[in-house]
């Protein structure tokens, strides 16, 4: 028997010795502000809690260890010291997805309770453990010296609950997920839930010839083993292009090491990841095809109908030729980037539960409910009326959790069995399955005349896609719309293809194909102005579009263009360095390229002081409620009414994927409609006299057009925005400061802008330094999350965010989606510092240095 203390309660154990501490935690003792981040890799710090005064990370703890331990979790910190280090967290923006949080609170107790005056290092170094994807670790710091101050001074933190726009209001449930009390998917019990795992192909590419489950069948405590012909309705998924199989059956080749063979339910968690493991399966192995170039020649067929999936090309301007041969000087170089693993924090999971006759409700954190239930119908055969998705807020997707993942298997099962049925992936698992950001390789070409005027661009784009299409069409299209970068270059000629590959698949990550050009053409752009002596600031003044230029596309653009504004905040600091680099970017608003953007918003009144606003959006750390409530507040005037926000499909009020930085724009555009008409409405009456009754608000655009020749005054998207950076590195080469200076339009909430801009910048940070998911023929080289090389805080310099308010004509009250472009010129402006630094180009990502 091992005894010891649980928050001051006297606990006796006798179960397994080896069990680990968090396992214990959250499903014996139903305590799950302790957070399952790395499964056990002791490499996230979302499980830290407090042991004997010192910090321990619950993952790696066995219950051996525990005899005599006295163990501290948030739920038993001293009220005051809890309430006060999770309002310091929401009043500095420090909360965004918030599944590291309780982790970080955990952590800056022991922290406080040592040293109650910190400094800036102290508290870095105190944090070495924890690992955060969302923040970019500034706010945090921020927070726990405002804790540290209140503390001392013994005066409450406010929080400003009911603000509009323009002002820094909480975020929407930040306080409760700060504190681990708002569920994350797997944080949900319900009675009689069973437990689901998948078993993966041990192979990139081979025939199945044989799945054995007899053995896993028997295992004591198994419901059911399923394959693929259980699937009812349509086996293959798919965001576009339904190419990717739910489960890949006997007779058929794996495409990847991340192909589902088949899934078991049992009675927990553990016997299922069990049973998976007797799973046995006889394989012809096949050799795969993992260069995206030599796929191009089709020898090894990833897919019958060819390796190459989507091609982009057009060409504007004249003849590209005359144009370099007319040009005082050009550039010619290859670059080439990585494949990235997203890391958010929480591991992708789902719970499904029979709903209904014949129906399914799957809680989902999918960044689209409707994509969910769509995909979800044709899967089982029913319509999609019978099929609910719901979302529970997600710890972080930056675009990784667009495709179906665990949802439509949770969902088969539950149909099947009509049971309620969990399924998680651990992290290894996660990193084996979901999509990454594509490896490109680039050819670029670029010229100037002796005034150091742009002439023309040649790009020559092929990206590896992997084994699935996803969105890989798209990602290269928008990468050939946006080839040029935030310059106005009278010729070009661009070429882009996605190409399939026997590799980890390729989607959306945060950036969608524009960080790799951008990296190119501001990296050729800089020796281009080597070569002709131009000043890299001036020069990029000078290209810079605005008012009347065109985009790589040939879009002219109209009002709303603050390119040049960002150069100008960012101007002083570039000159006064001695180390810089500096990089310029503009990224797409709205899926554009001729597909429809739409949003609905619906406000239901449920009294005089409450009502519910319906819309179909992720809320995934990036503040798109919070940013509702504030435009809703300002324009109905709802100045004392609690705001509760729900996005399900029961609902029926479209929002669509919660990607391409268009939530504040397409939310906050219908939502303004529905609040007009509400205010209309309160300008006769009182609220509790529109009890029951609902207002309703659509935006709707279906007038882009997609990137190619022979388009005539092509309206690639119908917003941008638009960014400038500078990064400064000291005597040693390291990373001292990053200046970022942003169009946002119209700034809706000033902390929520500045940690999207901050977290991005260390994204981007990693990517031009340290990230990359390295593959072996197919294989991964490791699935430790440790060895991904994402910055810890550590690795953190200065950041300085600088707002930029040029309107856009069309955003709500001006403003313009920031999620993206804030990691977009971060990393050539970095590798452009270390050509100042050391006078060598890199032509590669990541450089394979530490940033700090």
């Amino acid at each position: 028997m091992i005894k010891f203390t649980l928050n001051q309660t006297p606990i006796s154990f006798k179960g397994s010795k080896e069990l680990s501490l968090l396992t214990w935690l959250r499903e014996e003792m139903n305590i799950v502000s302790v957070k399952n981040g790395c499964s056990g890799q002791g490499a996230c710090g979302a499980c830290l809690l407090e042991i004997n005064g010192k910090p321990a990370l619950s993952c790696r703890t066995p219950m051996k260890k525990l005899d005599g331990a006295d163990i501290v979790t948030i739920e038993g910190f001293d009220p005051v010291l809890k309430d006060t280090l999770a309002k310091a967290f929401v009043k500095k923006g420090a909360v965004q997805c918030g599944f590291c949080t309780p982790g970080f609170l955990s952590r800056a107790k022991i922290l406080l309770e040592q040293n109650a005056s910190p400094s800036r290092e102290e508290i870095k170094k105190a944090f070495s453990a924890n690992l955060c994807r969302c923040t970019g670790y500034t706010k945090i710091i921020d927070a726990v010296i405002l804790a540290a101050e209140s503390l001392k001074s013994k005066k409450k933190i406010e929080l400003l609950e009911n603000a509009g726009v323009g002002q820094s209001r909480a975020k929407h449930d930040a306080y409760l997920t700060a504190l681990g009390r708002r569920n994350f998917i797997d944080d949900m019990k319900f009675p009689g839930m069973l437990f689901s795992a998948l078993r993966f192909s041990n192979h990139p590419r081979a025939k199945v010839l044989c799945i054995h489950t007899r053995k896993a069948a028997k295992l004591p405590g198994v419901v059911r083993v399923f394959t693929a012909e259980d699937i009812p309705g349509e086996k293959m998924t798919g965001a576009i292009h339904q190419d990717w199989p739910l489960m890949v059956q006997e007779g058929e080749t794996t495409r990847y090491i991340g192909d589902v063979l088949a899934g078991v339910v049992a009675e927990d968690e553990k016997t299922a990841r069990r049973a998976c493991n007797l799973i046995e399966v006889e394989y012809e192995v096949l050799e795969p095809v993992t260069d995206p170039v030599e796929a191009l020649t089709d020898k090894i067929k990833v897919h019958e109908k060819g390796n190459l999936l989507a091609i982009t090309q057009f060409s504007r301007g004249g003849n590209i030729d005359d144009a370099f041969e007319s040009s005082a000087f050009t550039v010619s170089a290859q670059y080439r980037t990585q494949l990235v693993e997203h890391a958010f924090l929480e591991t992708e999971a789902a719970i499904a539960k029979p709903h209904g006759k014949d129906g399914i409700q799957i809680y989902t954190q999918s960044q689209g409910i409707y994509e969910d239930r769509h995909s979800i119908s044709k899967l089982l055969g029913i319509p999609k009326e019978r099929v609910i998705a719901t979302l529970v807020p997600c710890g972080g997707a930056f675009g990784g959790k667009e495709d179906l993942t665990v949802q439509g298997h949770a969902a088969l099962f539950s149909f099947h069995l009509n049971q309620i049925i969990k399924l998680r992936l651990s992290r290894e698992e996660s990193i084996r399955m979901h999509v990454k950001r594509h490896p490109f390789i680039m050819n670029y070409k670029l010229g100037c005349d002796r005034k150091g005027k742009l002439t023309a661009l040649f790009a020559d784009i092929i990206g590896d896609t992997g084994a699935y299409a996803s969105l890989g069409g798209e990602v290269l299209n928008r990468a050939a719309g946006h080839a040029a970068g935030g310059f106005h270059v009278p010729v070009v000629d661009v070429i882009s293809k996605a190409v399939y590959t026997n590799n980890l698949p390729s989607g959306a990550m945060r950036g969608f194909g524009v960080n790799q050009v951008t990296f190119a053409m501001e990296c050729i752009v800089d020796e281009l102005c080597g070569k002709g002596g131009f000043d890299p600031w001036q020069f990029r003044f000078d290209n810079a579009l605005e008012k009347g230029s065109m985009t790589t596309t040939g879009q002219v653009l109209g009002d709303g263009v603050g390119l040049k504004e960002t150069l100008l905040a960012v101007k002083e600091e570039f000159y006064n360095a001695k180390y810089a680099g500096i990089a310029i970017a503009i990224k797409n608003i709205g899926f554009g390229n001729g597909l429809v953007d739409e949003s609905e918003a619906v406000i239901e009144i449920i009294s005089d002081k409450k009502v519910i606003l319906h819309h179909g959006w992720t809320e995934m750390g990036q503040g798109v409620d919070t940013i509702a409530k504030q435009i809703l507040y300002d324009v109905a005037g709802l100045k004392d009414v609690r705001i509760d926000v729900v996005s399900s499909t029961d609902s029926e009020v479209i929002g669509g994927t919660t990607t391409a930085s268009r939530g504040t724009f397409l939310l906050g555009n219908s939502l303004i409609m529905a609040a007009n008409k509400l205010k209309t409405e309160l300008a006769k009456c009182e609220l509790k006299d529109l009890v029951g009754k609902k207002f309703k608000g659509r935006w709707f655009c279906d007038w882009t057009t997609r990137p190619g020749n022979n388009v005539e005054n092509p309206q690639t998207h119908f917003a941008y925005g638009y960014a400038a950076q500078v990064v400064i590195l000291d005597e040693k080469g390291c990373v001292e400061k990053v200046v970022a200076a942003h169009d946002a339009g119209r700034v809706i909430n000033p902390a929520l802008f500045e940690g999207q801009v901050q977290g991005a910048v260390m994204m981007g940070l990693g990517y031009a330094f340290t990230e990359k998911l390295a593959l072996d023929n197919g294989r991964l080289v490791s699935s430790k999350m440790a060895k991904l090389g994402v910055p810890k805080i550590k690795s953190m310099p200065e950041i300085i965010v600088k707002v930029v308010e040029v309107k856009d004509p069309g955003g709500p009250m001006g403003a313009k989606g920031v999620g993206e472009i804030g990691l977009v010129p971060t990393a050539p402006a970095a590798v452009n510092a270390l050509f100042q630094f050391d006078k060598k180009r890199r032509y590669e990502l990541p450089v394979g240095q530490r940033i700090k």
